[in-house]
């Protein structure tokens, strides 16, 4: 069975053809465009299909990193609103269906190899316990899946969206800071591709370290959040380093209320565009400590276990067997 899936962020959106067989998946043709470069679903099917052959195509799965209200989806990071009931209108497939981002995250999880995800923390799975997912890109997503009898039921989240809880006094300055660009701050003020530049932002504001000149015009010319994580990694910038320092030390909490809030024992999956990119700064840095560091509850979450989700193409692997399954 050949299907169309998508998975469509608030930055890029992208499409694929995949072909299922055995149960094993495969990708024929895939496009990946700004989601900002075209106005809405029709126009982006559109011009997927000059580029790539639909015959055989019998169902379509489109992930949308957005929530659904009575059957409307629209994204907090793209000017866009597509509605469930003419989206088969829009992909020109009868059967077509629209998911959340990371309830396709959710729904690869069966369908992914053994080295798309590596293991940061092993603990003690349980086989039948609830699986979190978490990840940071253009946003903040969530999502958990629960055992079902003999099979599982994925469940889409907007936990992103819940209010920053500072832990330390430099977070408790990081969310004054953030309080006078915003007047609400949530966890996806931080833990974005956006969040990491405002951690450099405020990380010169705090001046322990002089900006260097050569940063500042990269960070003019070049996506803001790549060049704080290169920095980071290479250990030249002090800010930089600062930045995903905190950045992780966040991500690290956050992942870990989520695992408390949906007793995630069967294991937490770091997901999206940001975290493949930091697979040693996640075993090194802070993420782990923070993670686990819950007070009485600290022994459950050592017991958690943590995996990084490495592919780009999980998300599309989910649409695509939730395409097939019908």
């Amino acid at each position: 069975m050949k299907v169309l899936a998508g998975d469509i962020g608030g930055t890029n959106a992208r499409l694929a053809i995949v072909e299922i067989v055995d149960g094993r998946a495969s990708l024929l043709h895939d496009r990946v465009v700004g989601s900002h470069s075209v106005n809405g679903l029709a126009m982006l099917v559109d011009e997927f299909r000059r580029s790539a052959p639909m015959d055989g195509v019998e169902r379509a799965c489109l992930a949308i990193a957005a929530a659904s209200v009575d059957g409307v989806w629209r994204p907090p990071n793209l000017p866009w609103e597509i509605r469930s009931a003419t989206a088969a209108a829009a992909t020109g497939i009868p059967a077509t269906t629209v998911i959340n981002d990371f309830a396709a995250l959710g729904h690869s999880l069966p369908v992914l190899r053994a080295d798309d995800i590596v293991t940061l923390q092993t603990g003690e799975p349980d086989p039948d316990g609830t699986r979190a997912l978490i990840g940071a890109g253009t946003g903040l997503g969530m999502s958990f899946v629960l055992r079902d009898g003999d099979g599982a039921s994925v469940h889409p989240s907007e936990g992103g969206h819940a209010d920053f809880a500072p832990r330390t006094p430099i977070e408790c300055e990081l969310l004054t800071f953030l309080r006078g660009r915003h007047s609400r701050v949530s966890a996806e003020r931080i833990l974005s591709g956006r969040g990491l530049e405002a951690l450099y932002d405020f990380s010169v504001q705090r001046g322990e370290h002089a900006e260097l000149a050569g940063t500042a015009m990269e960070m003019k010319s070049e996506d803001p959040a790549a060049v704080v994580t290169r920095h980071a990694i290479a250990g030249d910038d002090p800010l930089c380093v600062m930045a995903l320092h905190l950045f992780l030390d966040v991500f690290g909490a956050v992942a870990g209320n989520l695992a408390l809030t949906v007793l995630a024992t069967g294991g937490v999956y770091l997901g999206g565009g940001i975290a493949p990119r930091l697979e040693q700064p996640l075993r090194d840095g802070p993420f782990l400590s923070a993670f686990a560091t819950k007070g009485r509850l600290s022994p459950l979450l050592a017991r958690m276990p943590i995996h990084l989700i490495r592919t780009p193409n999980a998300g599309l692997l989910g649409a695509a067997a939730v395409a097939v399954a019908g």
